[in-house]
């Protein structure tokens, strides 16, 4: 009796154990952070440019663009491997400064459509029986998400980044360097102007000479005899007294 109740204990805790194996080997548990660059490489620009060569890389690989910012990218590529499947890529690539380097990050989700039918039914009246429904002739078809994966295939990832350097020269021109602040505009100081050479002094103008008339001609006097007259006047006496006027 013992040994009978013994068993299943022993059944039950080599059953749990069992499980907790799985668990710990699940796909969730076997993730690690490894120093991988797997989904990460540095590469040479800004990450305005780094993003701008990955939308470029993108768009030369058929997916349509979801998202371009300075710092991410979006892009999204659909795929039709069966008549009742549907695929659908999307990648998501973000972009950060790392010194004078940029550090692009990039990750691809895989979903997976699978069509449904889903039968028609109609509701039809019945007098004793109120409503009844029945099936519809048609089906509606319609897409259902049944898997979404993240895309870990290293090679993948290789095949991006080596495209992804082939933009980088063309996004560098491409991308237009900052322009620096204008400076607000100053009131320039004028210069003092050299003062202007002075005209040379003019020579004072010469004050017209007065002609003054020539004077006539003096007319010529007669030399007067004064020894001729002394001679013709008489002596008078010594004795004749000198009248008075």
């Amino acid at each position: 009796m013992r040994l009978s109740h013994a068993l299943p204990a022993g059944l039950l805790a080599l059953t749990l154990s069992a499980c907790g194996g799985k668990a710990a080997d699940s796909t969730l548990l076997r993730e690690s952070f490894d120093s991988g660059d797997t989904y990460s490489r540095t590469v040479p620009g800004t990450p305005a440019q780094a993003c701008e060569a990955a939308r470029r890389t993108l768009l030369s690989q058929g997916y349509a663009i979801a998202r371009a910012d300075a710092d991410a990218v979006e892009g999204n590529k659909n795929f039709q491997p069966r008549d009742d499947a549907h695929e659908q890529l999307v990648l998501r690539i973000s972009c950060a400064a790392r010194g004078d380097e940029a550090l692009v990050f990039i990750s691809a989700v895989q979903d997976r459509y699978a069509l449904k039918k889903s039968p028609t039914s109609a509701s039809v009246g019945v007098g004793a029986l109120g409503s009844v429904s029945l099936p519809f002739g048609s089906n509606d078809d319609s897409l259902v998400k049944v898997a979404s994966s993240t895309v870990q295939d290293a090679d993948f990832y290789r095949r991006f980044f080596a495209r992804l350097q082939q933009y980088l020269p063309a996004a560098k021109a491409g991308t237009p360097e900052p322009v620096p602040p204008v400076p607000a505009p100053q009131t320039p100081v004028p210069e003092p102007r050299p003062a202007a050479p002075l005209p040379p002094a003019a020579a004072p103008a010469a004050m017209p000479t007065a002609t003054l008339p020539e004077p006539a001609p003096a007319e010529a006097v007669p030399a007067v005899d004064h020894a001729a007259e002394a001679a013709d006047v008489p002596t008078p006496p010594a004795d004749t007294p000198t009248p008075l006027n």
